[in-house]
């Protein structure tokens, strides 16, 4: 401003005139904060993020077909994380090998039997039925399996195709976050007798299992003494009975809520409430 401007401003404000704030004045203090009161507005009008959901896969051979989900299995984890968060999707075929589920299957020597995967994909297809629009928050594999290859004698491939099976579900599904819950075979034959390979098995899923913190296995030892679904008293047998069915499905419940909680995955669905 030059001298005279700055007199004849003087001389103005003297008879009552008052200065006009200039042009950077109104741009920083008026235009700045209505932008940040409409962005406030537009954030606090947002609708809050939906938290996903827990999805538990259950699968393997006859003594996981003989659990029933809801007698004991379901109700502990819809308890644990709330009805409208959990998904649950068995699907189980009696007396089958890993290799109708695990597609790159191999045994130790030669080239047969081959793999098939197709009780894999059937239960691919119900477990992407049940994902349709669906965001999920966890995901936990739930096995059941080893009998008929500790029959065939396929115990020195049984690991590996328990980390093919997981790898071939971690990239079917898109995440590698999938928790695996492996169901121990029993006592029935730890002497091998008749099924050759059972000790050896057996040990497999445990190594599987102890090499990773999202995985877990449960002791299924004291399950087939009682009373089977025929009303059959059975001893030491190949199945459960029906109260160990039961015990089944919670300790399969414990370890899957275990190991979800375990890695976080229930944290967004606490804040449900």
């Amino acid at each position: 401003m030059s001298q005279h401007e700055d007199f004849l401003y003087q001389d103005r404000a003297a008879a009552g005139y008052q200065r006009s704030p200039p042009e950077w004045l109104s741009d920083r203090f008026f235009v700045i904060p209505l932008s940040i009161a409409l962005a406030l507005v537009i954030s606090s009008c947002a609708p809050p993020e939906e938290p996903g959901k827990h999805l538990f896969i259950l699968s393997g051979q006859s003594n996981m077909a003989g659990m029933n989900p809801d007698e004991a299995f379901t109700p502990a984890i819809e308890a644990e994380f709330g009805e409208d968060n959990v998904i649950v999707v068995k699907h189980a075929v009696g007396g089958q090998p890993i290799r109708r589920w695990f597609k790159l299957w191999k045994p130790a020597e030669g080239d047969e039997p081959n793999a098939t995967g197709d009780l894999y994909d059937s239960l691919m297809t119900r477990v992407n039925l049940a994902l349709i629009d669906t965001k999920i928050e966890s995901l936990t594999f739930v096995w059941m399996q080893g009998e008929r290859d500790a029959r065939e004698e396929h115990g020195q491939v049984y690991e590996a195709s328990l980390n093919g099976l997981l790898g071939q579900l971690q990239t079917d599904l898109s995440r590698e976050d999938i928790n695996f819950v492996v169901g121990r075979l029993s006592d029935f034959d730890m002497d091998n007798a008749r099924y050759p390979h059972w000790t050896m098995v057996r040990e497999a899923q445990v190594q599987f299992t102890e090499a990773h913190t999202t995985r877990s296995w449960v002791d299924t030892d004291d399950l087939n003494d009682g009373f089977n679904r025929q009303g059959r008293e059975i001893t030491n047998d190949l199945h459960y009975s029906v109260e160990g069915y039961k015990v089944l499905g919670q300790r399969f419940a414990a370890e899957s809520i275990s190991l979800v909680n375990k890695s976080g995955g229930a944290s967004r669905s606490a804040d449900r409430e």
